[in-house]
């Protein structure tokens, strides 16, 4: 009798998967969010004429380098955003100051590569500033759009 009242209590409740803070899925709102910021960006500086890609993929049909915004840009957003998920508080905000002062220093490399031209009065404290309220506007909306209800 007491095996059929403890079967009897495991089917009283349906079983709720939670969803699982290391999938993919939680992240996808975040990353087209960022793809598609992105890409918005690019245009309004191209057209702008701040800078401009010479090399870049569909050149006969995009201003901007779409591979960037549609690929590595989300890709990257994931990676950032699983990493700011393990930390809190100022290890947070150190590691975004961080990313976006490599963003900067990379920007100057894919200069030098000759992936990227900037206006001759670009600062590249823009950079660091962008990437700094880029990231973290990301990471506001990942967290909001995943909070517990």
């Amino acid at each position: 009798m007491h095996t059929v009242k403890h079967l009897k209590d495991s089917n009283s409740r349906p079983s709720q998967k939670k969803p699982s803070r290391f999938g993919i899925k939680s992240y996808i709102p975040a990353m087209l969010l960022a793809s598609l910021l992105g890409t918005y960006l690019d245009l309004y500086y191209v057209g702008k004429k701040l800078y401009y890609f010479p090399i870049r993929p569909l050149p006969s049909i995009f201003t901007i380098n779409i591979g960037f915004t549609l690929l590595v840009l989300p890709i990257t957003m994931l990676v950032l955003l699983k990493v700011l998920q393990w930390w809190k508080g100022w290890l947070r905000v150190l590691f975004i100051l961080c990313i976006s002062l490599a963003m900067a220093v990379m920007e100057k490399a894919a200069e030098r590569m000759g992936l990227f031209v900037h206006a001759d009065d670009w600062n590249h404290l823009n950079t660091f500033v962008g990437y700094c309220v880029f990231i973290g506007l990301i990471y506001a909306f990942n967290v909001w759009m995943n909070r517990e209800r």
